[in-house]
């Protein structure tokens, strides 16, 4: 805890300075993100990080394996998808970013099982993304975790355009939906394109 303390006290005497008032407008004016970015909780993908963005720009969620489910309201708590929601209906942003990553343990997880120590909820979850791990099983061994990662982005793309909202904002031309992954070894971004294939950003 001492490190965060830390942390806040170097927040206090740099950012928040050089950002308090951007800070003091959104405290004023709410919530006007432009982009919703669902990644991975997965500490070495900081979406705010890559994108280089600043206080209030992107309202993000996080879960393991930046997986965005299928629409599906009953009476359980859905989390991922309550905030989906917010972000899409209250605060009509005008952008989804599904970002993977490479040397994901929640894909691992998918692949593998999830291990003994983190089977109440990480083995569940992952399924979410089981039609993307019978497509990886026909690959050579060494290729499946790469293949799952990038095919899981694909697959919550499609799972977004299942809620109804979404689904209505992007034909009328509010939203529009992008696939990215970011490789945490070469820190390289990549965006899917609109032949179906992930290319890398140029610097």
């Amino acid at each position: 805890m001492d490190d965060l303390i830390n942390g806040y006290r170097r927040f206090r005497s740099g950012t928040w300075r050089s950002e308090r008032a951007r800070f003091e407008e959104l405290s004023r004016f709410g919530q006007r993100p432009r982009a919703l970015v669902i990644a991975c909780s997965d500490n070495r993908t900081d979406p705010q990080m890559v994108f280089n963005a600043v206080p209030g720009e992107l309202f993000v969620i996080r879960n393991v394996a930046n997986l965005a489910p299928p629409y599906g309201p009953d009476e359980q708590p859905h989390g991922v998808s309550s905030a989906i929601e917010f972000a899409v209906r209250a605060l009509r942003v005008a952008e989804i970013v599904v970002m993977g990553h490479a040397m994901c343990g929640g894909i691992q997880a998918l692949l593998n099982g999830a291990p003994a120590e983190v089977s109440d909820f990480v083995g569940q979850w992952v399924r979410v993304a089981g039609p993307v791990r019978q497509r990886a099983l026909k690959a050579p061994p060494e290729q499946r975790q790469d293949i799952c990662e990038h095919e899981a982005v694909r697959l919550s793309l499609g799972n977004l355009m299942t809620f109804p909202w979404i689904k209505a904002a992007v034909a009328a031309g509010a939203l529009t939906l992008h696939g990215c992954f970011f490789d945490i070894r070469s820190g390289v971004l990549e965006r899917l394109g609109g032949d179906g294939a992930f290319h890398p950003i140029a610097d």
